[in-house]
């Protein structure tokens, strides 16, 4: 007679069965059934972090990546505990993630037992899906609701299993039904269709306004710029999906942006936002019309008055669009914005050319160009929170097959380094790149010990100025003196040395390129630890301490100063495409 499962060996198998290949995590004695049926089980591996919160970054990385199912795991009381905020992260990022928050003996709950907490409560506001098992007989339909929830909502699950029930014994004859494992296509009722004609058909002038929802259409995107004649603008998260190959680009809007993008979406007739949720509602107009394309409906309007709200997923409703439109003969809009957009990137672009051979500290923007330069064209960017998000932003050149993963939403510190574990173990031959600040670096460093360990060939390069700098500049734009922000630093490629990994220091401007090109060659994890200038980041005169609050402007148009790399050469092209009188 077959030797029944335990509900560890069948939370395991069910994973499986939805794809998950691994589940990061730091073992715990309520998670041993779980791990020990995970040590048994072909096609799934336990992946050993040292912080639980690096386990639900790396997970998070990994589903943004595949948008497939990803798990991570953590014991009882303080273990799942410190998965928290890399959860939120991934639940704001949309990320299908499945936790197993494992849970003190069921018999002990609610007597203030040793490592008592309540995850079944705590995860609930990150989570779409937040349920504790204290009977066999549950599984396996809670966890199978949890993956269905996580999947199809795009977001995170939790599952509080107690360590004595994962022991036991699963039901003889638990059904399963069929999992799935991919999202649906969402197309618009007709009705609102033939609306979004009408609008588009009624107006002039036309920008399109590009986030993160715009994944997979590009192409759907580009012909409708084209029957429209619109600019084409996109967030931070809309950049890797819709800059590349774009003849109408403008740039990117918010307190990172540059190029025309804020002008192309105050001086149409019609703003069509797709796909984003962009959450500055400063950078937004409010005296011009606007649609919005998204396929979670809770996004519609959220951040400023519609005139039309269409819920789809981008590519379908553009596809069921585009066909139906007259092709627009006016293009000077078009010309018009292009035109100030490869005016607005020549102004800049001297930022991060002049006198770099000799200029130390090193200039950020100068690391940030000849590391877009030298990284792969397939590369994956893991980008800290912070003065990496801007040298991310405006250096960082999309291709179509480049990826940028940040805590673009959540705005965590430290997510860069654990989430190019995730995105490495989906494939330890693709270049993944770390760009690190030192104060998001530090906070997690145990995590370069994870790389040593798994063996990862993730290569951080490391921007070191000793501050935290982005919070110093909002001190600054407030009136405030910095105050608090100075980390005292050690020699990090040493540190990476004594690991047990590549490491290399860099203080002079002409080091960078061939510290960069040794580590990429480096067959396992590589450190560059540059020493970039504080001060790096200049602050236009008429930015007033009211504009600023965090990274959202309250009044006035104005942006951060700063080079643009290689897309004033993209901005130089698209001019070609405006017609000769």
């Amino acid at each position: 007679m077959a030797k029944r499962q335990t509900v560890a060996e069948q939370f395991v198998e069910i994973l499986v069965r939805s794809e998950v290949r691994r589940i990061y995590g730091v073992v715990g004695d309520s998670l041993n059934p779980v791990v020990d049926a995970i040590r048994r089980t072909a096609g799934i591996d336990w992946v050993h972090v040292r912080h639980e919160e690096a386990a639900a970054f790396a997970a998070g990385a990994e589903a943004q990546l595949t948008g497939s199912l990803a798990a991570c795991a953590g014991s009882c009381g303080p273990g799942n505990l410190r998965l928290i905020n890399g959860l939120y992260d991934a639940h704001r990022s949309m990320a299908p993630v499945l936790a197993l928050a494992s849970q003190i003996p069921s018999s002990e709950i609610g007597t203030g037992y040793f490592q008592e907490t309540h995850p079944d409560q705590l995860f609930r506001e990150c989570s779409h899906y937040c349920e504790l098992v204290s009977n066999p007989q549950q599984m396996p339909r809670v966890l199978q609701t949890a993956i269905q929830h996580a999947i199809g909502r795009g977001g995170v699950s939790v599952v509080a299993l107690p360590g004595d029930i994962a022991a036991q014994q699963a039901p003889e004859r638990a059904e399963q039904h069929a999992l799935v494992t991919s999202r649906p296509s969402v197309r618009p009722a007709d009705a609102e269709i033939d609306s979004l004609v009408e609008l588009i058909e009624g107006a002039r002038r036309v920008t399109l306004f590009c986030g993160s929802g715009t994944a997979g259409a590009h192409r759907e995107v580009m012909e409708l710029a084209a029957r429209v004649n619109s600019p084409v603008g996109h967030a931070l998260r809309g950049k890797e999906h819709i800059q590349w190959d774009n003849p109408y680009d403008v740039g990117m809007s918010g307190l990172l942006g540059y190029g025309a993008a804020y002008e192309a979406t105050h001086e149409c007739d019609l703003l069509l936002l797709l796909g984003t949720d962009f959450p500055y509602n400063a950078f937004l107009p409010d005296d011009v019309k606007i649609a919005q394309v998204d396929v979670r409906p809770e996004h519609l309007g959220r951040r400023s008055t519609l005139d039309l709200a269409v819920w789809g997923d981008v590519r379908e409703t553009l596809r069921c669009l585009t066909p139906r439109l007259t092709q627009k003969q006016d293009r000077s809009f078009l010309d018009r914005m292009l035109r100030k957009h490869a005016d607005a990137l020549e102004g800049v672009v001297k930022a991060y050319t002049r006198k770099v051979e000799k200029h130390t500290p090193i200039h950020p923007e100068y690391v940030a160009s000849v590391l877009d330069e030298e990284a792969a064209e397939d590369a994956v960017f893991t980008v800290d929170t912070g003065m990496c998000n801007v040298w991310a932003a405006r250096y960082l050149t999309p291709n179509g097959r480049r990826r940028v993963i940040g805590s673009f939403t959540h705005g965590s510190m430290a997510n860069a380094m654990p989430q190019a574990i995730g995105a490495q173990y989906l494939d330890r031959g693709r270049q993944i790149v770390s760009m690190s600040g030192d104060g998001g670096f530090s906070m997690l460093m145990g995590e370069f010990l994870t790389l040593v360990q798994q063996d990862l060939p993730v290569k951080v390069v490391l921007f070191n100025n000793s501050s935290l700098g982005m919070v110093e500049l909002e001190m600054l734009v407030a009136g405030l003196p910095a105050h608090g922000t100075t980390n005292h630093n050690p020699d990090f490629a040493a540190v990476a040395r004594a690991a047990g990994a590549w490491g290399q220091r860099v203080e002079k401007p002409k080091e960078v390129r061939g510290a960069l090109k040794a580590a990429f060659k480096h067959r396992g994890p590589a450190l560059v630890d540059i020493v970039t200038d504080p001060n790096a980041l200049s602050i236009p005169p008429k930015i007033k301490a009211e504009m600023v609050t965090g990274f959202a402007l309250s009044a006035g148009k104005m942006v951060l100063d700063g080079g643009v790399g290689r897309m004033v050469q993209m901005a130089r092209s698209n001019l070609r495409n405006i017609p000769r009188p």
